[in-house]
């Protein structure tokens, strides 16, 4: 067969050439369009169980959250793997897949699953899926400096500012937050006030809950027009919190939560913190890209839109430093505003993205608060 070959070829040397320049020439088309991905994704299709219990030691979540998913998810089709991980006051459950099943299947296939455990789960416990990323999805870094501006003020503006820009990325699954202080309302109850007006901290925190929000009504019509009543009770501001009725005194006068309390701005309790180069803390954010996106095209991408933003924010402030772009290992601290220090990331393990505390606040206007904590640790721990 080879001398076979080698006699066509002789006689054939013009088709011979032909065919050796045009895989030459689609082997350099290839070479330029081809997209290369900054990081191969060689993972396990995995879909991650997300639990928060605030307040409950690891082993209680463990008896009562994590257990029961993840008896539940083993029944899951094509699930060959199921791990549970119980921490101080949330879970994590990872249901791993055979090779090739769709993530989006798989992520299917587990929320008809989460449904139905909904009733052995304690009240108030709802379980959520994590980003629709692999375990490589951990791709993208940035962190937020200023010299005139306090954690919790830059910690604001990547909850409230950049992180929604960074989300609208095409191929982005999530944009973490990590570091910094999350600004909340912090009530602290004087016992011996409450203790002489009668009161427990449950009406307290009743009167606080129902204080925060609008009641909607009926419609009046008057003069041929139709007016809409509602109540507007969002609370925007402490003097807001102090005026709210948390009882009843003598002779019928209202017993006001600034009686009892003190009401004030305050940070989230912290089990973590953020530190860039040695430089001390700061207030930073991971990138997780989506399954099946081209990390190096979103890499790409956010970098544009931290531009775009450093580029609005100057234009906020008259043209003073604004967002910079800085290497990772290099980062300096720019007078005026924040700056930033991003880089992309190596190949990372599964489940890494969850290894940092994920925090968020509600704007002002809202009393409640929730967090968002994740955790890679040790089991029970």
């Amino acid at each position: 067969m080879l001398k076979g070959i080698i006699d066509f070829s002789l006689r054939n040397k013009f088709i011979v050439l032909l065919s050796t320049l045009a895989l030459v020439l689609g082997g350099l088309f290839a070479l330029r369009n081809i997209p290369l991905d900054a990081i191969p994704d060689l993972s396990d299709t995995q879909v991650i169980i997300y639990t928060e219990w605030p307040g409950q030691a690891p082993q209680i979540v463990q008896d009562q959250v994590t257990y029961p998913i993840t008896t539940k998810m083993l029944s899951v089709p094509k699930s060959k793997v199921v791990r549970g991980y119980s921490f101080y006051g949330f879970s994590f459950v990872y249901v791993i897949f055979e090779d090739g099943t769709d993530p989006y299947w798989a992520r299917s296939r587990v929320l008809e699953y989460l449904s139905a455990i909904g009733g052995q789960l304690p009240k108030g416990v709802t379980p959520s899926l994590g980003p629709d990323a692999t375990g490589v999805g951990w791709a993208f870094m940035y962190a937020l400096n200023s010299t005139n501006r306090s954690l919790a003020e830059l910690r604001s503006m990547q909850d409230w500012y950049l992180k929604y820009q960074l989300t609208s990325v095409d191929g982005v699954a999530e944009v973490a937050s990590l570091g910094g202080f999350v600004k909340q309302y912090q009530v602290t109850v004087d016992p011996t006030r409450l203790r002489a007006y009668g009161l427990s901290i449950s009406e307290v925190s009743m009167a606080v809950q129902r204080s925060n929000g609008e009641v909607g009504g009926r419609s009046i019509e008057m003069a041929e027009k139709e007016f809409i009543l509602r109540v507007r009770g969002y609370v925007q501001s402490l003097d807001d919190l102090r005026k709210v009725a948390v009882g009843v005194g003598t002779n019928g006068v209202p017993i006001l939560l600034g009686e009892i309390a003190n009401v004030q701005f305050g940070p989230d309790m912290r089990r973590g913190i953020a530190e860039l180069n040695g430089e001390g803390e700061t207030v930073g954010g991971i990138v997780v890209v989506r399954y099946g996106a081209n990390a190096r095209q979103v890499i790409q991408d956010v970098k544009k839109r931290l531009d775009a933003g450093g580029k609005a924010h100057r234009g906020k402030h008259r043209g003073r430093a604004g967002l910079r772009r800085l290497p990772a290992a290099s980062a300096q601290r720019a007078g005026g505003h924040p700056d930033f220090a991003h880089r992309g990331a190596d190949v990372v393990p599964r489940h890494v993205w969850a290894g940092h505390q994920f925090q968020h606040h509600v704007p002002r206007r809202h009393c409640h608060r929730h967090r968002r904590n994740g955790g890679c640790g040790h089991h029970n721990d």
